[in-house]
C-alpha cells in the first residue's frame, strides 16, 4: 500500500515538474518572440563594396554579363533611381542602418563613428521579434551598442584584403535553425580597391567601353580589368547567396535586397558627390509581393530602407528618422517616393578639406563646392609617390589631349556652383550654373539645400576638419 502511495506521488510529482518545465519553456519563447507579428518575412540584403552600379548589364552595362544578379532584377524590381548621400564606406551603412543622414548620425566622414546612444535597425528589427545579423564588411557596426548585430562568419570583413574567399556553412546554419524571423546583411568586400580577387584575363582591355569622364590610356584599361574582376567575384557570391536560400526553402517568404553601395575607386567616382559616386542599384525581391521584371524611377536613398524594413516587420514609424518608408513603391501602389534627394561629402581623412554639398530631384542636380579657392585631392591616388600609377597616366594624356586636360582639370579644380541636366547629361560634363535659362531653377534648389543643412545641424565647411577619436 506504502509502495503503490509512493509510486502515485512520484508520478504526480513528475507531472508537475514537466508542466513546471513546459510553462517555463513557454515562457521563454514567448519572451524570446515578444514583439513578433504574424508572417513577419525574413529579410537578406546583399551589399556590394565600391560598385559602379552602371556596369551591371541589368543596369545597361556593356562590360561584363552578371546573370546572377541580373536574375534577381528578372524576379523582382529595380530601383533606376536611388542615391547614396555621402560616397563613402563608413557614412552610407551608418546611413542604411540608421535612417539617418550622416551629419545626423555623426558619420560624416569616412572612418568616423556614429553618435552614441542612437538607435539602428538592430534595435528597431529585434523590438519587433527579429533575430538582425551581419557577415562580412563589418565597418559601420561600432560602438554595439548602436549596432547590436549578431555577426556570422563566412564572408570577409577587411575590405583592403587581398583575398575575399567565403563559406556559406554558417548562414546556412543561421537561416536554416532560427526560431524567429531573421534580417540578414550579406556585405561583400568587392569590387573594393585593391582588386586582387578573380580572373582579370576574363577581360579584353582594348573592348572595354570607358566611362565618358574617364582619360582612355593603358593603365586605365588594365586597372579596369582588374576591377570589373571582382564585379564578376561579386555576381558569383549573389548567386550563391540565392542558391543557399532555394536548397533551406528560405526563399519563398524572405524578402531579397541587392544594394550597390556607392560607385568606383576611379577618379570622378567614390569620393565624389557626381553621380559616378552616388547614384546606386537596389532590386527587390519578394515573391508574391513584387511584380517580376519590374522597374521604378521613384527617387529613394539610403536614409529610406531602414524605415521601410520596420513597414514590412509591422512597426510603426519611427519619429526622428530623416528616410521614409518606400513600401508602397515596392508594391507597385505608387510611382513617386521623395521630391529631392541630398549629398553630403567631406574630404578629410581622404586627402586635405575640400566639402561638397548636393541637392536634386528626378531630372536637375545642384552641386555647390563650398571651398571652390582649394584643390580637390584625394590621398590614394593623386598624392605623388603614393599609387598613383592611373592618375600620372591621365597628366600625362593631358598634356597633348585637350579632352584629357578638361577631364584633369574638371577633377582638380571646380567652381563654387555646378548644375546638370541628369537626363540629357548623365556624365554632368555640361555645367549650366552660367545658363540664364536656369538661374530660377538653381535658385529653388540652393535654398532648398540651404534649408535642408540648416535642419541637419550642418556648419558647412567648418565641418570638414580633423575631429578626436572617441576612446
Amino acid at each position: 500500500m506504502n509502495r503503490m502511495y509512493l509510486q502515485t506521488a512520484a508520478k504526480a510529482m513528475l507531472g508537475l515538474l514537466l508542466l513546471l518545465c513546459s510553462g517555463k519553456l513557454y515562457a521563454q519563447e514567448k519572451q524570446a518572440g515578444a514583439g513578433a507579428k504574424k508572417n513577419q518575412p525574413n529579410i537578406v540584403i546583399i551589399m556590394a563594396d565600391d560598385l559602379a552600379s552602371n556596369e551591371l548589364s541589368c543596369y545597361g552595362g556593356k562590360n561584363i554579363k552578371t546573370p546572377q544578379i541580373d536574375a534577381l532584377a528578372k524576379e523582382g524590381l529595380r530601383f533606376n533611381r536611388i542615391y547614396a548621400s555621402e560616397a563613402m564606406c563608413i557614412p552610407i551603412r551608418a546611413s542604411l542602418f540608421t535612417g539617418l543622414y550622416p551629419v545626423k548620425h555623426g558619420s560624416f566622414q569616412n572612418h568616423k563613428q556614429v553618435h552614441p546612444n542612437q538607435k539602428s535597425i538592430g534595435h528597431y528589427l529585434g523590438d519587433l521579434g527579429y533575430r538582425v545579423a551581419l557577415t562580412g564588411k563589418d565597418h559601420s557596426t561600432k560602438p554595439r551598442s548602436v549596432f547590436p548585430f549578431e555577426i556570422i562568419e563566412g564572408f570577409e570583413p577587411n575590405c583592403v584584403a587581398r583575398t575575399a574567399d567565403y563559406n556559406l556553412d554558417q548562414l546556412r546554419s543561421f537561416v536554416s535553425n532560427s526560431r524567429k524571423p531573421y534580417c540578414l546583411f550579406v556585405m561583400s568586400t568587392n569590387p573594393h580597391a585593391p582588386w586582387t580577387v578573380g580572373d582579370p584575363s576574363e577581360f579584353d582591355p582594348a573592348k572595354l567601353t570607358l566611362p565618358p569622364h574617364w582619360v582612355d590610356t593603358k593603365e586605365t584599361r588594365q586597372l579596369f580589368t582588374r576591377y570589373l574582376a571582382e564585379v564578376r567575384q561579386l555576381d558569383n557570391e549573389v548567386g550563391d547567396v540565392m542558391k543557399m536560400l532555394k536548397e533551406t526553402g528560405q526563399d519563398k517568404n524572405t524578402m531579397v535586397i541587392f544594394l550597390g553601395e556607392q560607385g568606383p575607386q576611379f577618379p570622378g567616382g567614390k569620393w565624389n558627390l557626381w553621380d559616378h559616386g552616388v547614384k546606386s542599384a537596389m532590386i527587390v525581391r519578394y515573391p508574391g509581393n513584387v511584380k517580376p521584371g519590374s522597374q521604378t524611377d521613384a527617387l529613394v536613398q539610403y536614409e529610406d530602407i531602414a524605415p521601410t524594413l520596420i513597414e514590412l516587420a509591422g512597426g510603426k514609424a519611427v519619429a526622428g528618422l530623416d528616410g521614409t518608408s518606400f513600401l508602397p513603391v515596392v508594391a507597385g501602389k505608387a510611382k513617386q517616393h521623395r521630391q529631392y534627394a541630398y549629398g553630403v561629402h567631406n574630404n578629410i581623412p581622404e586627402g586635405p578639406a575640400y566639402p561638397i554639398r548636393n541637392i536634386r530631384n528626378d531630372r536637375y542636380k545642384l552641386i555647390l563646392n563650398l571651398t571652390p579657392e582649394a584643390d580637390y585631392r584625394i590621398k590614394y591616388m593623386m598624392t605623388p609617390g603614393r599609387n598613383t600609377v592611373l592618375w600620372d597616366s591621365w597628366q600625362a594624356e593631358a598634356e597633348t589631349s585637350e579632352k584629357a586636360k578638361f577631364v584633369t582639370n574638371r577633377l582638380v579644380h571646380r567652381p563654387a556652383v555646378e548644375f546638370y541636366d541628369t537626363q540629357q547629361d548623365p556624365w554632368e560634363l555640361n555645367n549650366l550654373a552660367n545658363d540664364p535659362a536656369y538661374a530660377a531653377t538653381i535658385k529653388t534648389f540652393t535654398l532648398e539645400l540651404q534649408k535642408w543643412m540648416k535642419e541637419q545641424g550642418d556648419e558647412g565647411a567648418a565641418m570638414d576638419r580633423v575631429y578626436e577619436k572617441p576612446h
